[in-house]
């Protein structure tokens, strides 16, 4: 597999998207191809990264049974997680970056009771 695929390899490697699905999910914005300009015309082509994305909008889609709204909130709030998870990941590597007695100040901060 190459690190772009196209919406054939797409739909291929994942059970339970259809090309129509795969429109829906492109023209809600939930995933963004990127667009390879050609003599012929343009092609989506995708990331590994919206391969997972994909796979897991059509799992909670059809595991959870949920409809195209809930998918939004959910997958937005997903989204919401990873964002805060990679913020909380810089303050901890900017935390571990400081002398012993700073991380300490920090650890009795954040574990001090309100």
């Amino acid at each position: 597999m190459t690190d772009h695929l196209t919406e054939d390899d797409i739909i291929a490697a994942i059970p339970g998207l259809t090309r129509t699905r795969l429109v829906a999910f492109i023209e809600t914005e939930v995933v963004i191809p990127l667009r390879r300009e050609a003599k012929t015309g343009s092609t989506l082509m995708f990331r590994r990264v919206d391969l997972a994305r994909l796979h897991l909008l059509c799992d909670l889609a059809d595991e959870l049974d949920l409809d195209e709204a809930a998918l939004d909130v959910v997958i937005t709030l997903i989204d919401q997680l990873h964002a805060t998870r990679q913020e909380l990941l810089a303050i901890a590597r900017a935390v571990a970056a400081e002398p012993p007695e700073v991380r300490a100040r920090i650890g009795s901060a954040v574990l001090k009771p309100r």
